[in-house]
């Protein structure tokens, strides 16, 4: 099995996406599969320019000659993507937006009805590789991923893929600070190693890990007096 990451995030490996990828991957690892972890922002991905030559002039290749030509190779002989992104203004990254973007050499322009009868685009080709969703947020709740969820959704069933897990951590920078003990922190790590190593054998998470992945990791008023006591003291820095 052959697992590919495409990791959304502007931080590259400071980033509490990357935190996460860290632990999940380490399960995928442990239980046999091999992965690919690509951190996007290194990576030379102009935006899409909707000419749609990849369609009618250059089926299934894009004119725009940067990195995307790799990284759909890669896309398509992955039996699982993962799209790993923060939250920014309630929905991914830019980056991430101008990789899924650059997707569409992958699907034929001709449309089909799928099996509710919506019109979609036909394959392009026959394996599309199953999704992962890894995302996280500086808010708390579990509530604040609901764009994400209806988004990657269309984006499945559009690429004749299936969503098979999401991973949503409500306050992820809490995970990196002294706010939280170690003890959770810790818990949470094996918790992300479990789900990948379910991933790979299941191509499932079990209902157990889904409930424990949701749980949150303070309450919400805690959340606040620590998010806001933190904010006071970073500006109480600035000097006017």
């Amino acid at each position: 099995m052959k697992i590919t990451v495409f990791n959304g995030s502007p931080r590259h490996r400071e980033s509490n996406t990357h935190f996460m990828l860290k632990e999940f991957l380490k399960g995928v690892k442990d239980a046999g599969a091999k992965f690919e972890n690509i951190f996007l922002v290194k990576k030379e991905i102009r935006p899409c320019l909707g000419c749609f030559d990849c369609w009618f002039k250059t089926p299934g290749k894009c004119i725009i000659k940067d990195d995307m030509d790799e990284l759909l190779s890669k896309f398509l002989s992955s039996d699982i993507v993962v799209f790993a992104t923060p939250i920014y203004i309630d929905n991914l990254t830019g980056i991430m937006k101008n990789f899924m973007d650059r997707l569409i050499p992958v699907i034929d322009p001709r449309f089909e009805r799928d099996e509710i009868g919506e019109c979609r685009h036909k394959k392009r080709f026959e394996k599309y590789p199953k999704i992962v969703v890894i995302s996280n947020c500086g808010y708390p709740e579990q509530s604040h991923f609901q764009v994400l969820r209806l988004l990657f959704k269309r984006v499945a069933r559009n690429l004749h893929s299936e969503i098979i897990a999401e991973i949503y951590r409500g306050g992820g920078w809490l995970l990196k600070t002294s706010l939280v003990s170690k003890k959770l922190v810790l818990d949470y790590k094996k918790l992300l190693r479990k789900a990948g190593r379910e991933i790979v054998k299941n191509l499932s998470l079990s209902e157990k890990t889904i409930s424990e992945l949701k749980k949150p990791i303070i309450s919400v008023d805690e959340f606040i007096e620590f998010a806001n006591k933190g904010c006071d003291k970073l500006l109480s820095r600035i000097k006017i």
